[in-house]
């Protein structure tokens, strides 16, 4: 067992008990690899690891229960302060490896200062960082890979979120030297992964990035324009009435699914009319209403994602790879009185199924008039999205609100509690920084692992929708996984909800999301 240095809290590991599948060598150009590997992401990982996330979440909340649970103050929080080279520098991260940073989000206003990331226990960083922005580091690796936020400004307010993979053998800490003595506040969020003790990685290199050119453009395009897979293709297209189902059986035998793909006329009212379930090896993984289920929310929004495409004209695609041993089937559902013509298509390819292969599930879930609450003392709740019992591995989620108030509602944090942990091995700073934003967004935008496709109006009252999917930073979990989201906002009032999460497990897993739908409301 090692010791894990994470955020200002130690989090206990069993590491030793984490599968010993075969080791495979990681380094940057084998995670360039993986983030584009839809295969990959419905296999337990070889090498495995645990998923952490560091952050600047207010040091106040020690534990449920305890007075500073919901405490808000989550900027400019750090590990402690260090001295070197007669620098002072903010400890934002620490871990020791073998391991991988995966995922890089920060936001300020100001941006004056130094950020260094610093690899092996070595006294010089081996990224030198000349702001609190990480669109300035001198690399080189273009878009999607290094994304602006929404709010974005070159001189001003707005942050920037890097999923170029940095893996190291030994150490890792990242520092910030701040050069604004106006209290600037200071948000981030870094995911890492931790390996086993006898996993081969290779510690990153600032030449690995120039080396690894082509590599980097070639992830970039893959991202912004996923493809279609090959395959076979089955198809049906039938009118469908109330209560009467379009089913899809797939191919017998050992297979996964590669894409599904949707037609429908009119998807702004058809899309939360239509429920889709799946079943895998005669168990249902999947019953969510299709809006939701593609992260458009309500209205069936635009969205071009890694994992989901649709269009205003009605086309939907479903990339996630969903693996089967002998039997699969999909259904749509029509829920509303109005026959509706639908074409519904999936494509499917041959796969080998071992100890690693894990069966896709989407859960749903909605609340009505879910309290939000503006302070501690006036007794916030922690929405849970989902609570799951077995070995899995998360994927993200969508969703989607209808805020009752003129005002912001999305104060609150993420919090992952896995396998037992004595404290989330996620702890975020507020929900619109989970979403790869910043600074309470109301506008509409669209990258490869996070989207808003829908935000009706500038002070967020009515319909919105966020969605993130996780590659490197997909979180496994070997005995259960829990998602509760804090309730605060601006002021205290109430909001609608669904959220669907999105995990890879093993058939027979128990979750408590709520998939029924009540009176068809929303």
């Amino acid at each position: 067992m090692r010791s894990i240095k994470n955020i200002s809290f130690s989090v206990m590991l069993c590491l030793p008990c984490l599968f010993g599948y075969a080791q495979g060598r990681v380094d940057m150009r084998s995670l360039l690899r993986e983030i584009v590997d839809y295969n990959a992401m419905a296999r337990w990982p070889a090498p495995a690891y645990h998923e952490i996330q560091a952050s600047s979440y207010d040091r106040k909340s020690l534990a449920p229960g305890q007075s500073g649970w919901f405490a808000n103050g989550d900027a400019s929080q750090y590990i402690r302060m260090e001295k070197n080279g007669g620098r002072t520098e903010h400890v934002m991260m620490e871990a020791d490896g073998p391991g991988a940073i995966v995922r890089f989000w920060l936001t300020t206003f100001k941006r004056n200062g130094t950020l260094r990331i610093y690899f092996d226990n070595q006294a010089e960083p081996t990224v030198t960082i000349p702001a609190y922005d990480l669109m300035r580091n001198g690399l080189g690796i273009g878009q999607p890979l290094l994304q602006p936020h929404s709010s974005y400004e070159p001189k001003e307010k707005g942050g920037s979120t890097l999923y170029l993979p940095m893996p190291f053998a030994k150490h890792c800490k990242i520092t910030f030297e701040d050069k604004d003595t106006d209290d600037q506040p200071r948000y981030y969020q870094i995911n890492y992964r931790v390996y086993n003790e006898d996993a081969k990685v290779k510690t990153f290199s600032v030449d690995q990035v120039a080396s690894a050119k082509s590599l980097i453009d070639s992830v970039n395009e893959k991202l912004r324009h996923p493809g279609m897979p090959s395959g076979q293709k089955i198809s049906l297209s039938k009118t469908i009435g109330t209560e009467k189902p379009l089913a899809l059986n797939l191919p017998a035998g050992t297979h996964a699914v590669k894409q599904i793909a949707i037609q429908l006329k009119d998807i702004s009212t058809q899309a939360d009319k239509l429920m889709v379930a799946i079943k895998f090896d005669g168990r249902r993984t999947v019953y969510c209403p299709l809006g939701d289920f593609m992260g458009s929310g309500k209205g069936g929004k635009p969205i071009e994602s890694w994992y989901r495409s649709v269009t205003k004209d009605g086309n939907i695609d479903l990339r996630w790879v969903m693996p089967y041993r002998k039997s699969a089937s999909i259904t749509l559902v029509n829920t509303s009185s109005e026959d509706m013509p639908v074409t519904l298509t999936a494509v499917t390819e041959n796969w080998k199924w071992d100890s690693h292969s894990l069966y896709f599930h989407a859960d749903w879930k909605e609340g009505h008039d879910i309290p939000v609450r503006k302070e501690e003392k006036d007794n916030p709740i922690e929405w849970n999205f989902n609570t799951i019992k077995g070995r899995g591995m998360f994927m993200g989620d969508t969703f989607a609100v209808d805020n009752l108030m003129h005002t912001w509602y999305g104060e609150g944090d993420q919090k992952y509690w896995v396998d037992g942990n004595i404290f989330p091995s996620e702890y975020g700073t507020g929900t619109e920084d989970y979403y790869n934003t910043s600074w309470a967004p109301v506008v509409l935008y669209q990258t490869p692992f996070a989207n808003a496709p829908r935000a009706d109006n500038s002070d967020s009252f009515g319909a919105n929708t966020f969605t993130r999917t996780r590659n490197l930073d997909r979180v496994p979990f070997h005995n259960n996984f829990k998602y509760d989201l804090e309730m605060l906002g601006w002021q205290n009032g109430e909001i609608n909800a669904s959220a669907v999460t999105y995990w890879y497990g093993d058939i027979a897993q128990k979750t408590k999301a709520n998939s029924t739908r009540k009176n068809n409301k929303r």
